[in-house]
């Protein structure tokens, strides 16, 4: 769903989707685990920057709920992940703020994005909202064994008989270090 400066000028437009998994690009982040449903609006404010520019800004006030699928950061293992939350998005024509020299912004002007051809595409919004909603870290479980380091083998599923990786000499100087701080 795209949403046109032409069209948000005449009257703000409600949404209510349900889209196919795969109809939002993730990258290799995650992966679609079921539909993404989102409801919101979107409407364009008018910034007045002085007695002749003005600036269509466009404001997505919405929500999102749905599940992925992101790697288990010890075993690679995937694990499903339920989403819910709330956007209250501004977004500028792209070079509105350009200037000619280097100016200080303040907090509220980091939270802005913006649009390219006076439109802005939902399933892009959208993509970044779940992103940002992810786990920075995921574990499958508290305790997961993870992978061998030498094999490869999950070792949430099968003991491995590699032996242990003997430790890298150049690091048993430091080895008496934490017994020496802890003194």
């Amino acid at each position: 769903m795209e949403f046109k400066i032409s069209e948000l000028e005449r009257e703000p437009v409600d949404f209510d989707l349900e889209l196919p998994p795969g109809a939002v690009d993730l990258g290799d982040e995650a992966e679609p685990a079921g539909p993404l449903a989102t409801s919101g609006r979107a409407e364009v404010i008018h910034e007045h920057r002085g007695p002749k520019e003005v600036v269509a800004d466009i404001r997505l006030k919405g929500r999102l709920s749905g599940r992925v699928k992101v790697p288990c950061a010890r075993c690679v293992e995937p694990v499903e992940i339920p989403l819910a939350c709330e956007f209250d998005l501004i977004f500028r024509p792209m070079g509105a703020d350009s200037g000619t020299g280097e100016r200080a912004i303040s907090a509220p002007e980091t939270e802005i994005g913006y649009y390219q051809k006076d439109s802005l595409a939902l399933e892009d919004v959208l993509r970044e909202q779940v992103l940002l909603s992810l786990p920075v870290r995921t574990l499958c479980k508290p305790d997961c064994k993870g992978l061998c380091p030498r094999c490869g083998a999950n070792r949430n599923l099968q003991s491995c008989s590699c032996e242990a990786v003997p430790s890298d000499a150049r690091w048993e100087a430091l080895a008496g270090l934490r017994s020496q701080i802890k003194s």
